[in-house]
């Protein structure tokens, strides 16, 4: 008799808690040990080269290169960051107020793997898992399920090697939406990465869930940068991986007075600036239907959109340049897009230029995250300020840089929290630290109780109430 998948999922997490138990009060030494060799079989330069191709070939997105470059970038990254960290015991200690908190594990982490990110995720949510002292189940895409296997595969080949619990790394063979459902209703903290859909469900399924929103980064140029210079970054950003991340640049907001030499510019670096007519063949490539993204022009190359779209192209075109003016519903490019395809815009002032990003993220990516070039730090500032996003970038090719990088100090994921603003629990880059619950010993100290002359200003002292 066939299992249900109710039955499926709970097979699989018996053994992932029985799994998670074995390792409970394992020394902090110990889990640093095993997290080290799994961060190190990851990036080894030849599995990361094959899990590269294998998603690519499997997928049918994204370019290899890049895929290869996640890999010895994002799980290093990852690992980087969470080395030295103390996630074992008494990880703080307040000896003026009589505290101590002591990190405990979660236990079994629900964690849904996008086809996009199908290679470097796996390993960056499994070792910031092991480093908390959890299991891990992961849901991959179905476009990416022989991707997920050869790196789950990986991962319980270095537990079995040095004396782990291989059933603290799992993935689910069979692949549906059921499943994956009862992965995260059974499970105890649902890690989502994907899109809005997978989203919704994670936050619907009764568990704690880590949620990420949907991207449409957009970034403003400003007179004071240099045009070549940002041209360069906006290529490198929106080429990487055939912009499977939603943060790569998908609007680019140009001051007037540099608008004709950042398009020169960009055209320098492989850009195709559309015409009209190119324009309105595009946006029928890319929304078939007028509402819904073409799935065949996803993280293509700029050869095979012209293709789809009818677009004559040479071969050094790198993306496509679309020059817009308005925003919102009846305006496609505002959006996100997931193609090597980017909206120009022209503004005037700075206030208009940081309008026309909350509009822009109010109709697609709020929360998630914007960029500028300047030099001017109270440009950056006021921009920080005044914009409803979670991360903004300064003079940073953004798809590069907001979910961390070697040279900027943002941490290193592929999990982009949005905030309220996208609907989401956290504004951070999800890492190992939203991964652990904590125990508070309080001790007894001397009383704090300040009187009220300390406590409250004359001012407001003087003022009577009944």
């Amino acid at each position: 008799m066939e299992m249900t998948a109710q039955e499926y999922v709970q097979g699989l997490m018996d053994k992932a808690r029985a799994a998670q138990r074995a390792i409970e009060f394992a020394s902090q030494e110990k889990v640093d040990d095993v997290v080290a060799r799994m961060a190190r079989a990851a990036t080894t330069e030849s599995f990361a080269q094959s899990i590269a191709e294998l998603l690519v070939e499997e997928s049918r997105m994204g370019r290899v290169e890049s895929k290869y470059g996640k890999m010895l970038t994002k799980v290093k990254g990852c690992y980087r960051d969470l080395k030295d960290a103390k996630t074992v015991g008494v990880i703080e200690r307040d000896e003026e107020k009589g505290l101590v908190k002591i990190a405990k594990p979660v236990g079994v982490i629900g964690a849904l793997i996008p086809v996009t990110n199908g290679e470097a995720t796996p390993f960056c949510k499994a070792i910031s898992a092991l480093k908390t002292r959890n299991a891990i189940i992961m849901a991959p895409h179905p476009r990416a399920a022989r991707t997920g296997k050869l790196a789950v595969e990986r991962m319980r080949a270095v537990l079995a090697r040095h004396g782990w619990p291989e059933d603290l790394v799992q993935m689910t063979e069979n692949i549906s939406v059921e499943i994956s459902g009862e992965v995260m209703s059974q499970c105890d903290l649902v890690m989502a990465t994907g899109g809005p859909g997978m989203v919704k469900a994670a936050y619907s399924s009764g568990k704690p869930a880590l949620g990420v929103g949907a991207g449409n980064a957009v970034t403003i140029v400003t007179e004071s940068a240099r045009m070549d210079d940002v041209a360069d970054k906006i290529m490198r950003s929106k080429t990487f991986d055939w912009a499977t991340s939603c943060s790569a640049e998908n609007s680019c907001l140009a001051q007037d007075t540099v608008y004709d030499s950042l398009k020169d510019a960009l055209v320098a670096t492989g850009a195709h600036i559309c015409s009209a007519e190119e324009k309105a063949k595009l946006e029928k490539a890319i929304w078939p239907d007028g509402v819904h993204l073409n799935r065949d022009i996803v993280a293509q190359s700029p050869q095979r959109i012209a293709e789809i779209a009818g677009i004559t192209t040479g071969e050094n075109t790198m993306f496509f340049v679309v020059e817009e003016e308005g925003i919102g519903a009846g305006y496609p490019f505002t959006g996100e897009k997931l193609s090597v395809v980017m909206a120009l815009y022209k503004w005037s002032t700075f206030d208009a230029a940081v309008d026309m990003v909350n509009r822009i993220t109010d109709y697609s990516g709020t929360g998630h995250s914007c960029g500028i070039h300047t030099t001017d730090e109270s440009q950056v500032l006021t921009l920080g300020e005044k914009v409803k996003v979670s991360r903004l970038m300064v003079n940073q090719p953004q798809c590069l840089a907001n979910s961390g990088a070697w040279t900027n100090g943002m941490p290193m994921t592929l999990s982009l929290g949005c905030g309220t603003w996208g609907n989401n629990s956290t504004s951070d880059n999800i890492d190992y630290s939203k991964l652990m619950n904590t125990t508070w010993i309080s001790w007894p100290i001397p009383s704090t109780q300040p009187s009220d002359e300390d406590l409250f200003s004359s001012d407001v002292l003087a003022e009577e109430w009944d």
